[in-house]
């Protein structure tokens, strides 16, 4: 299965709306990925219109599925999501590792590559070049690299990898250094698409959005499309007081309850899901759900907004 979308085109599309993480969906009893149970929700989020969707990504728990569970997601979503929606592929571990990740998401039917840190290992700048020289060269899809922890890509680095790999698309900051994001902008210009994919990215949608930075990573959209679309499109037209007001009523509050324990970042993105009635199962550990309390008080919380997909 061919991609129909070249790479550029592909990093001009995700580039012009908001982006879709979905989670993956496990069963109760033994954790298993639930496939009929994600294409219904792949299916569901189609409703909308988005940039692209991004599977068996962060919020996916790509961290905890195998090697051909991320096979079964990634096809899962290409035969579920309508046709010219693109779907986006993990790829990451050691670089043979992520060789093989991107050319199974090539034979699946995939649209393109988020390239995910090297595992545990530090690297220099050389090194990760080399690495995503790599994986680019492996696939004739269009690659993002998501840079944080172990895989902060400077604006050489990034300049080096776009001058050799013509299907390097894409960066997505997980960082959060304005001095970086506007040296890499400022260097790469429109050579690139820029991603936000910090934790609750609204939080630095509307600041980044100055930086060259048009679409961000929305894992709110799994359990509120309408809010989600809502507020990018508030950013997008640069309506502050709009965007301020929606922070206040749920994206500041939200982030309270994510910020009470490591891993909350994708655990509470389920929880949403259980609480408007589309549960998505447990997380995987090490992760940890959120308790009954805290279930409760999202719940509250998502009750109170006046419009939330039901």
């Amino acid at each position: 299965m061919t991609s129909p979308y070249t790479p550029s085109e592909l990093g001009r599309r995700i580039g012009s709306g908001l982006l879709s993480f979905p989670v993956t969906h496990f069963t109760a009893d033994e954790l298993s990925f639930d496939e009929s149970a994600y294409r219904d929700s792949i299916m569901r989020l189609a409703e909308y219109e988005v940039g692209g969707l991004f599977v068996a990504g962060g919020t996916g728990e790509f961290f905890s599925l195998t090697g051909s569970e991320v096979e079964r997601v990634v096809a899962a979503a290409v035969q579920s999501a309508p046709e010219g929606t693109p779907v986006l592929a993990p790829a990451g571990y050691g670089t043979r590792t992520a060789v093989e990740y991107a050319q199974a998401a090539e034979r699946a039917g995939a649209d393109g590559i988020l390239l995910f840190p090297p595992y545990l290992t530090e690297a220099g700048q050389e090194g990760l070049a080399d690495h995503v020289e790599a994986v680019c060269r492996a696939t004739s899809l269009g690659v993002i690299v998501y840079s944080r922890a172990n895989a902060v890509y400077t604006a050489p680095t990034l300049a080096r990898i776009a001058d050799r790999c013509p299907n390097l698309i894409g960066y997505k900051d997980g960082v959060g250094d304005i001095d970086t994001m506007t040296r890499i902008y400022t260097r790469l210009g429109e050579r690139l698409t820029y991603i936000g994919g910090l934790p609750t990215a609204e939080m630095f949608a509307l600041p980044y959005l100055e930086l060259g930075v048009t679409t961000y990573s929305s894992a709110i959209f799994n359990f509120l499309p309408e809010f989600a679309l809502e507020f990018y499109g508030a950013v997008r037209e640069r309506k502050h007081d709009s965007v301020i007001k929606l922070l206040d009523d749920f994206v500041l509050p939200y982030t309270e309850i994510r910020n009470r324990r490591p891993g909350y970042a994708v655990s509470i993105v389920k929880a949403g899901m259980t609480a408007v009635g589309h549960g998505a199962g447990p997380v995987r550990p090490p992760l940890t759900d959120l308790t009954q309390d805290e279930l409760a008080e999202l719940a509250a919380l998502i009750n109170g907004l006046s419009t939330h997909a039901t």
